[in-house]
């Protein structure tokens, strides 16, 4: 070190980006030796299945003998050329997407690498609602999973000091079985599987699961991410985490197995809340929206949305926060008298509602 020499350290991070921009000007350029993607460009945003057309500015003066592509760490393509590639996005999953090339010459190789986001094909088809008959509700429920079975709701509750599991008739709205989380966790969403309830905490990592019948509690378990919402399509459980992220969960170990990201035609979906399985799609309400969304459950797409607007007004409540905190969350189906449910956070009422395209 150089004692008594002051250095302008806005000068230094301007040598830095200079340095590295330098550097990186190099690296794009064919004639320094390195080949670089024409298309697609960095980001760029895809249709399901629609076809991705890959070219690329080959190095100068290097004799290329083949070229393997891969998306993600699959094996798409092998071409002995230097022509551009074009190969389709069917059976993709939504979301972000690594394309590599593998470039071969003589006994060296090098790859590079961009990326691609895929969207879902169309825009989602557009619902309305009508209400068929409006049921009793316990106001002080801050509802964060509903489930109906067996001619039952059972719900889970959030707050702290308020966290609960709960059976309820359906006529009356009262409750008929209740297990209360410690006052320090705050409650998120339930599923049913088989004679067993699981049910989630919100940041608490932590899932508690229990009998159905007798709602004693058979274990405490260790839960990796925020608690939102869950569901079951009789093989899986899907789990909502508030991003645009659905995971997957072993119906036994309720470890994680797989996932799939939430896209429309325009891009990712957040705040995925409460959720329920309906005949092969995933029903789920949009955190502070009056929407739910109907999400195909093997790649994510969004393939419709329900507006519920007007089926009950935060004008009801009285002070700001209510009004903005006790939104539209819970879906309920009966699967034999295919009648769907759909309440709020201390709402009055469970409304059966029958939707219909617009």
């Amino acid at each position: 070190m150089l004692s008594g020499l002051k250095i302008n350290p806005c000068k230094i991070l301007f040598l830095i980006a200079v340095i590295i921009n330098f550097a990186s000007s190099c690296k794009d350029d064919p004639a320094a030796g390195y080949s670089t993607f024409i298309t697609p460009a960095m980001g760029s945003a895809i249709a399901l299945g629609k076809e991705i057309e890959v070219k690329i500015d080959f190095a100068k003066g290097i004799k290329i003998d083949s070229v393997v592509y891969l998306l993600d760490s699959a094996k798409v393509v092998l071409a002995k050329d230097t022509l551009g590639v074009k190969f389709k996005t069917d059976g993709v999953k939504l979301g972000n997407h690594l394309i590599t090339a593998k470039i071969y010459s003589g006994e060296k190789s090098n790859e590079i690498t961009s990326n691609i986001i895929v969207l879902a094909s169309k825009s989602p088809d557009l619902y309305t609602y009508k209400v068929v008959t409006k049921l009793p509700h316990d106001t002080s429920a801050y509802v964060e999973g509903l489930e109906y079975t067996d001619g039952f709701f059972y719900e889970g509750t959030g707050e702290k000091g308020k966290s609960d599991l709960r059976k309820v008739d359906v006529q009356t709205g009262k409750v008929l079985q209740r297990a209360k989380l410690d006052t320090a966790l705050f409650g998120e969403g339930i599923i049913l599987v088989g004679n067993k309830i699981l049910q989630l905490t919100w940041q608490d990592k932590k899932a508690f699961v229990y009998d159905k019948d007798s709602f004693k509690q058979l274990a405490e378990l260790p839960y990796a991410r925020d608690g939102w919402g869950l569901t079951f399509d009789g093989q899986r459980i899907y789990a909502s985490d508030g991003t645009n992220t659905i995971y997957f969960l072993d119906k036994n170990t309720y470890q994680k197995i797989g996932s799939i990201d939430v896209f429309d035609d325009k891009g990712a979906r957040d705040n995925i809340n409460e959720m329920e399985y309906i005949d092969g799609k995933i029903y789920a309400n949009v955190y502070l929206t009056n929407d739910i969304i109907i999400i195909n459950p093997e790649n994510g797409a969004i393939e419709g949305k329900i507006d519920l607007t007007g089926l009950y007004s935060s004008d009801n409540f009285k002070t700001d926060w209510d009004k903005s905190n006790n939104v539209l969350n819970g879906i309920a189906y009966d699967k034999d008298g295919k009648r769907l449910f759909v309440t709020g956070k201390k709402w009055p009422y469970i409304f059966e509602i029958k939707i219909t395209k617009k």
